[in-house]
């Protein structure tokens, strides 16, 4: 049936982008390193409409980049890049802290039990994002990462806006991946203060919210600065 053939390439198109994203956050794609679809094809022994389609969607969020000669690449992101993503992170979660001062109507009761039941989840996700800072276990907590900041931005109704907060996250750790990657232990280098911000969120407390990023921002943009002088 023709349903099904859909729903297998457009499963196998998932399957291919989240295993080569994992490879790139990983570091075991180093940046630089090209390959074309035939090749990606071969890997994973699947036709090649859905390996390119999942490579253009790759491409679409900055994971890898179009390269005219060998197909794709991973970019080669700097310190400078680095500085970008988070300029644009922080506009984002400045605009969702101001939406809390305003009294967005998410927030409007905190202790109703749909926000106390999302906070706890997402306080959660956070725990484990510390435990893994802590550890200094950068793929765990890039996993953890990204499904505290998705499920924290959900609160806010806005799925246009989590959705675009989700892709600077995913490119800013690209580009921080293949920086940290080269210290031998991540241990106490790593930002940990998620519980916190949540914390500050469940007492609607913006301005402590917008401070706790503003640290983590720094903390994070001065260690990748470093490693990209060296």
């Amino acid at each position: 049936m023709p349903g099904n053939g859909a729903v297998t390439r457009s499963t196998l198109r998932q399957q291919i982008a989240d295993a080569l994203r994992d490879e790139v956050l990983a570091g075991r794609l180093q940046p630089g390193c090209a390959f074309t679809v035939k090749e990606i094809g071969d890997l994973y022994g699947v036709s090649a409409t859905p390996v390119r389609e999942a490579l253009v969607d790759l491409s679409a969020q900055g994971i890898l980049e179009a390269d005219q000669h060998r197909g794709f690449r991973v970019p080669e992101y700097s310190a400078r890049d680095y500085r970008g993503m988070i300029e644009a992170r922080r506009l984002v979660t400045d605009g969702m802290f101001q939406a809390l001062i305003d009294g967005h109507e998410t927030f409007h009761d905190p202790k109703s039990p749909r926000i106390e039941a999302a906070l706890t989840t997402v306080r959660r996700r956070g725990e484990e994002a510390q435990r893994a800072a802590g550890a200094g276990d950068l793929t765990i907590l890039i996993g953890y990462d990204l499904r505290f900041w998705r499920e924290l931005s959900a609160l806010f109704g806005n799925p246009y806006l989590a959705d675009f907060l989700h892709r600077l996250r995913l490119r800013s750790w690209v580009c921080a991946v293949q920086h940290l990657r080269r210290l031998p232990d991540l241990r106490g280098h790593l930002w940990s203060g998620h519980t916190e911000l949540v914390d500050a969120l469940a007492r609607r407390d913006a301005v402590a919210a917008r401070a706790i990023v503003a640290a983590a921002n720094e903390h994070s943009l001065a260690l990748i600065e470093r490693l990209g002088a060296e």
